[in-house]
């Protein structure tokens, strides 16, 4: 099926999220649309979806205008979409989410769940999934659970498939197979929209890549144009992409983690006896899936989860059972990985932001009152500094892009005298050009000398910066490995398996 969307525009307020976007699929052909967070990519897809309705514009199919007042009609017109977020219930079975919304019964209005079965068992052995009809959601993979959702796509009968971010939770060895099954589902006839901003997988599986930008389309480029020729479309200049650095000169002392253990509210243990060091002048990247206990280790470290036993010696200081007061007060700067809830005040002015964890200093304050001229001008240094591209220091801080918002924080915590910087998912949602900056002053924080730890789940991010890497898999450390270990190494360690 032939997909064309033309001079598709949607506005919220006085924001233009797509501004005229023209696009044509054509059947059985993987087309990437590339483009930072932020540049209308899932906009456009939800109009396409019927989630959203477009302000101007048309969506054909085969060359007939379709109108879809909600998901269901583009259901019916064979439009699917496999979320970022999977769209599934977990304490129900696989087959009851493929027909959740479509339910068939049989006598008396019983669920008809054999055919159900059935429909799962037909679509997997096409395409070799290994699928139970029977197994809960909530105890499969990950990777397993993406097929559910092709499989709830294909079964009502899509031939247009958008993937929406498709590998943010996935493994390496997982994103292989996915690549796979999107190439399979191309060579039988579906067109597939593959939506995504990391330049090395729409390369390696796209027939064509369109580059949206601020909402608007500045161009199309072949999967043989180079990540530079790509990133610098994306962002609308030159980008370094690779991390200039020299060999780490780790020095004595540092952070120590000993057996550190953490339990959630439930009861359930998240971060289970893990122990490791991190040295002055070093990167230690903390690498794995996302929701393996990276989360939980990182706010337990800075003092904000309650149940925690063990040990987190910072130098000769125990950090264990202080407050987060008292744990950035021993030095140690850290980055959230959700910047909008914990990082910032989205109602205070950039400057207000700048001096959160500062505001009592003398620097700052007088009897308890700030002194505006000198904040004034401490915000605007830093501004310079960071490049944080702002009106001004009076700006309200949720009113800047997603990259400028996190050089505000990263620009906070790593202006004041530090032993420690700790930085969770740290160029989540930012655009290659603030990613290439963000990279160099993690660097230069290694090389004054103090000790940093990377917790991220984009492998592309752990190797460009880290000097040793730690594995997280189900609340333990699997292994810790040199910085330059392969990525299918890496892969499977993500996936549980332990280090040679």
């Amino acid at each position: 099926m032939k997909l064309e969307l033309r001079g598709i525009t949607k506005r919220f307020g006085a924001l233009v999220a797509n501004n005229h976007i023209d696009l044509t699929v054509e059947a059985g052909e993987i087309h990437a649309l590339l483009g930072e967070n932020g540049a209308g990519k899932s906009t456009l897809m939800n109009v396409l979806y019927g989630l959203y309705q477009a302000d101007e514009g048309e969506i054909l199919l085969d060359d007939e205008v379709q109108h879809f007042r909600g998901p269901g009609d583009a259901m019916r017109a064979g439009i699917g979409m496999v979320h970022q977020h999977f769209m599934l219930i977990p304490v129900f079975t696989v087959a009851e989410n493929v027909m959740l919304g479509h339910e068939e019964t049989k006598g008396l209005g019983t669920l008809d769940l054999a055919k159900a079965r059935a429909r799962v068992r037909e679509i997997a052995d096409r395409f070799g999934f290994d699928v139970d009809p029977d197994a809960r959601v909530e105890d499969l993979p990950v990777g397993v659970q993406q097929r559910v959702e092709i499989i709830k796509a294909l079964s009502r009968n899509a031939r247009v498939l958008v993937f929406d971010e498709p590998t943010a939770v996935l493994t390496p060895q997982e994103t292989d197979e996915l690549m796979a099954i999107m190439r399979q589902l191309r060579d039988e006839g579906t067109s597939i929209v593959f939506i995504t901003h990391k330049l090395r997988e729409v390369r390696e599986v796209a027939d064509r890549i369109t580059v949206v930008r601020l909402g608007t389309v500045v161009g199309e480029a072949s999967p043989t144009a180079s990540n530079a020729e790509l990133a610098s479309m994306m962002v609308g200049r030159a980008v370094e992409l690779r991390v200039q650095k020299d060999a780490a000169t780790p020095g004595e002392g540092g952070l120590a983690v000993r057996d550190l253990r953490v339990i959630d509210p439930a009861g359930v243990v998240v971060v289970d006896d893990v122990s490791f060091d991190v040295r002055p002048g070093e990167v230690l990247a903390i690498a794995g899936v996302q929701g393996n206990g990276q989360t939980e280790l990182s706010e337990a470290i800075v003092g904000l989860q309650a149940r925690v036993t063990g040990s987190v010696r910072l130098g000769s200081v125990e950090l264990v059972g202080k407050s987060v007061r008292g744990i950035l007060d021993e030095g140690v700067g850290f980055v959230p990985e959700d910047r909008t809830h914990d990082g910032l005040v989205g109602s205070f002015s950039v400057a207000e932001n700048l001096i959160l964890d500062r505001s009592a200093d003398a620097a700052f304050s007088v009897a308890g009152t700030i002194r505006r001229g000198a904040l004034d001008r401490f915000a605007r240094d830093r501004i310079a500094e960071f490049d944080i591209r702002t009106q001004g220091p009076q700006t309200r801080a949720g009113a800047l892009s997603g990259g400028n918002q996190q050089k505000v924080v990263i620009a906070r915590e790593l202006n004041r005298e530090l032993k420690l910087f700790l930085a969770s998912q740290p160029t989540r949602g930012v655009d290659v050009g603030s990613i290439e900056f963000i990279h160099k002053r993690i660097i230069d924080t290694r090389d004054a000398g103090i000790p940093v730890i990377v917790v991220s789940t984009e492998l592309d991010e752990v190797t460009a910066l880290a000097d040793r890497i730690a594995v997280m898999y189900r609340g333990a450390i699997v292994g810790i490995v040199p910085g330059d270990t392969p990525r299918d190494v890496l892969g499977l360690m993500m996936a549980g398996e332990a280090a040679a």
